[in-house]
């Protein structure tokens, strides 16, 4: 909360223009799915998977909502007959975006989820009622809105992306449902985004750090500037501390179409924050005032932030601070948070040596989940499992793990986008030094190499493994795992 004051002076030229919000005065099953075990439902699944799998990927993207916009018309609009919050940012979507789903949850709303990407199955990116849609389901939906697909290919410049699909199936789910309240997250960027077809009345916005600097710029401001996008007229904004560029880019979005802002650190924040058993007991300060002795059971400082962000979303939906100051009941509060769960972000999923899987992925990511682990476990000796993405900056973000890892074995997924194993190890040699690196191309045998590394520490020396840079890598992991 201090940090936030120690600000640009000049944001209060932008402030002044803006108005703040600052008032007087049933929970998710976050299993990740495993495959369907009738085989006729596999099998569809599988033909569905593959049928999409013929489109563009999420990382060719042609910045334009015509298409999606044009299947939306087809479909009657389904995006229209709901309220949504919709959430953007660098790090933490996917985490604050369970923690709103909960929230609402338990205050007896219906919801719809919307997440990208999956960990294991293509069927998490749509949650109703906090679980992921079942396989048939999720089957069911391709087909209802597949003739449609079609008949907007036929008349556009590029097919429908793999991601503009599922958004649309994802959209058409919620309204058949039908859902009280959907919760986006974009997929990248916001302007163009394929989600950014609602008029969402809540707009979140995670911290912004720099990642896809390819596409969306190569400064928090220039990034904040497409993220600003999801921000509509009259909405409200919650806005995650930022960097003072990314921030001034924020507020003066909001300026122009008349948001109203509540600010992390200003109405809203992390009052006081210290570890638990499994997770941590917060006070946040919300719009509508204290809530004390709230337990998240996820690590880190960084979930602590999302929990804040996702609390001042719900009671903005619910109109605290701008209707009325009543704030939302404590009870039901601590109900929803202590339900939070978020499938491989510090997930433990194997003792005798401790095995804990985080998606970071980016330089920000890479540096909260090392943070993290040192707060949250006590280990003698880590040993990291490092698959990364080639589009990523993985030199940035090997460095931010050098000071926790004894020892690095570097490996690779199985996605046509990951880093080669040996490329890696060139790099983590530059950062570790060649003692320290070991390179196994092939996942399980990575996990097989790591846990021994960390079993040399003897049964009760604390040895451990942390699985880490990419979603991808993590998923296969869990399953490897036995996870799902």
């Amino acid at each position: 909360m201090e940090e936030e004051t120690r600000r640009d002076p000049d944001l209060a030229v932008i402030e002044a223009g803006s108005r703040t919000l600052r008032t007087q005065g049933g929970p998710p099953q976050a299993d990740v799915p495993a495959r369907p075990t009738d085989p006729e439902v596999d099998k569809a699944l599988r033909e569905v998977e593959a049928e999409l799998a013929t489109r563009w990927g999420e990382t060719k993207l042609e910045p334009s909502v015509d298409r999606i916009s044009a299947l939306m018309d087809v479909l009657g609009e389904p995006q229209r007959s709901y309220p949504s919050i919709h959430i953007t940012g660098t790090n933490g979507k996917t985490s604050t975006a369970r923690m709103i789903e909960a929230l609402l949850g338990a205050f007896d709303l219906r919801t719809g989820r919307y997440t990208s990407p999956h960990v294991q199955s293509v069927t998490e990116r749509i949650s109703l009622d906090g679980a992921p849609v079942s396989a048939e389901r999720f089957i069911e939906t391709y087909q209802d809105v597949k003739p449609y697909v079609e008949m907007v290919d036929a008349a556009q410049e590029y097919r429908l992306s793999f991601f503009e699909v599922l958004t649309g199936m994802a959209y058409a789910a919620f309204a058949d449902a039908p859902v009280d309240v959907a919760v986006v997250e974009v997929g990248m960027g916001g302007t163009w985004d394929a989600t950014n077809v609602i008029d969402a009345g809540v707009a979140v916005v995670t911290p912004i750090d720099l990642d896809h600097t390819d596409r969306l710029g190569t400064t928090p401001a220039e990034i904040a500037t497409e993220k600003a996008g999801i921000v509509k007229q009259d909405a409200t904004v919650i806005m995650a501390q930022q960097p003072v560029d990314a921030a001034q880019v924020l507020l003066r979005k909001a300026v122009e179409v008349g948001a109203t802002v509540a600010r992390e650190g200003l109405e809203f924040g992390v009052l006081d924050r210290q570890v638990a058993v499994g997770g941590q007991l917060m006070t946040l300060r919300g719009l509508g005032g204290e809530y004390t002795e709230v337990y998240l059971p996820l690590h880190g400082a960084h979930q602590a932030h999302n929990a804040a962000v996702a609390l001042a979303a719900v009671e903005a939906f619910f109109g605290v601070g701008s209707q009325h100051a009543q704030p939302l009941d404590i009870d039901t509060v601590r109900k929803a948070f202590a339900s939070v769960a978020s499938p491989g972000r510090m997930e433990v999923v194997r003792r005798s040596p401790t095995v804990v899987l985080d998606a970071a992925h980016n330089p920000a990511g890479a540096r909260a989940a090392a943070d993290t682990i040192g707060e949250a476990f006590q280990f003698s000796r880590l040993i990291g499992v490092v698959g990364a993405s080639r589009d990523k900056n993985v030199r940035e973000l090997l460095e931010a793990f050098e000071p926790v890892f004894a020892e690095v074995v570097v490996t690779q997924n199985t996605s046509h986008r990951a880093m080669d194993a040996d490329e890696l190890a060139a790099i983590a040699v530059e950062v570790f030094g060649e003692d320290r690196v070991q390179v196994e191309p092939r996942l399980p045998d990575a996990l097989e190499a790591a846990i021994t590394l960390a079993e040399e520490e003897g049964e009760f020396a604390g040895g451990g493994v942390l699985v880490t840079g990419s979603v991808i890598t993590v998923g296969e992991a869990r399953l490897l795992l036995g996870k799902g």
